[in-house]
């Protein structure tokens, strides 16, 4: 054995120093060992920070969620803040679920099956067909997908073209079903406001824009299309609140959702078709799925809040004018009118990878998941 530090020839295997320079000698498994601890060290000081730092982002984006649910519980008359685990809301999505209990949900709302008010449940709801329907409609969609492009038949392309426009705002829709909890509400009556009060707020809308038309979409006119688009379809929620004699925030919610979803789903389908036309099929395709997947932050959800808004300064009175002109009901309208309008807007910077929309929808969820907090603590109240 030599030294490695000068050489010298070491007779005895188990001297830890040299005789000749004094250095300490290191043996390779010793090396080996203290490497492995350094490295050791080094990796877990480092999954420490990484821990830490996780942490820290996890407090802040929380933070910032619930001085958001804070100042906008202040909106809707409610205190405080909202300290709400999304994973428990969801958590029955994963969940194994029966026919009967599909079947139950579906007979909701109809004279003989709404709860009397005092059966309310004021818990907070954890939904769960709505992903049920969705997947129902994709595996529709990839049919029709077969049946137009594998098997060349044209017959085919409207239904595609149709299913893949209400996929999302559908499924959404079913959603808000599954959180109103006063149960009041049948699928029949929900039906009627997707189809024939989307249908409706489109022709509202357009009656708007031929007297307010929108030459250009610049900042002007994305403001333009916010709030002609949003009034459009207020007057169509109103109307059904008024007919149905809506008193709760999640009706409100339930059928903004409504109206907001059929008005979605027919734009969507015309963006597709006029889409196809002009790009080809790619064209369709892209644009199917680009308004898809915004659709969960867009008009389903503003309108949403928009009807949430009116029945929470109406309560349990008559829908009358001065409800429109209420503070409260403004604030909240204008927010559906703003998230609107900054969706169009042309902040070209700021769709590198769709940074605008993704911070647009989080934000409107926030609303959305504020208002149906309020729309619980509405009822717990009555029921007390």
């Amino acid at each position: 054995m030599f030294c490695y530090n000068c050489g010298f020839a070491i007779d005895d295997a188990e001297s830890r120093f040299c005789p000749s320079c004094g250095v300490k000698l290191e043996y390779p498994e010793e090396q080996s060992l203290q490497n492995q601890q350094q490295q050791g060290g080094i990796h877990a000081e480092f999954s420490a920070t990484t821990e830490t730092t996780g942490k820290e982002f996890s407090n802040q984006v929380k933070g910032t969620f619930l001085q958001a649910t804070e100042k906008i519980n202040g909106m809707v008359g409610e205190k405080g803040n909202i300290d709400l685990k999304l994973r428990d809301v969801f958590s029955d999505v994963t969940k194994k679920h029966t026919k009967e209990e599909g079947e139950l949900l579906f007979i909701a709302g109809t004279s003989v099956t709404t709860p009397s008010e005092n059966e309310i449940s004021s818990s907070w709801p954890k939904p769960w067909l709505f992903a049920r329907v969705f997947l129902v409609l994709m595996v529709t969609y990839i049919l029709l997908y077969i049946a137009t492009y594998s098997f060349e038949n044209l017959f085919a392309l409207p239904g595609l073209i149709t299913v893949g426009s209400f996929a999302v705002p559908f499924s959404l829709l079913i959603f808000f079903w599954e959180t109103n909890a006063p149960r009041n509400i049948s699928i029949y009556e929900l039906a009627k406001m997707l189809f024939i009060g989307g249908a409706s707020s489109l022709v509202m809308t357009l009656f708007l824009y031929s007297i307010f038309p929108v030459n250009e979409l610049d900042y002007m006119g994305a403001i333009i299309v916010g709030v002609v688009e949003e009034v459009g379809k207020l007057v169509i929620i109103a109307y059904f609140i008024h007919k149905l004699k809506s008193k709760y925030i999640l009706n409100g919610l339930l059928i903004g959702a409504a109206i907001g979803a059929g008005f979605a789903a027919f734009e969507s389908a015309g963006y597709a078709l006029y889409s196809g036309m002009a790009l080809g099929d790619q064209g369709m395709f892209s644009t199917l799925f680009m308004r898809g997947w915004m659709a969960i932050g867009t008009h389903v959800v503003w309108s949403a809040i928009a009807g949430a808004a009116l029945v929470y300064v109406k309560g349990d009175q008559p829908l009358k004018t001065d409800h429109f002109f209420d503070g409260k009901f403004i604030r909240l309208f204008v927010v559906a009118i703003g998230l609107h309008a900054v969706w169009d807007m042309p902040l070209y910077s700021l769709h590198n990878f769709n940074l605008l929309f993704i911070a647009l929808i989080i934000i409107a969820w926030i609303f959305i998941f504020t208002l149906i907090n309020a729309g619980l603590k509405q009822i717990s109240r009555w029921n007390a």
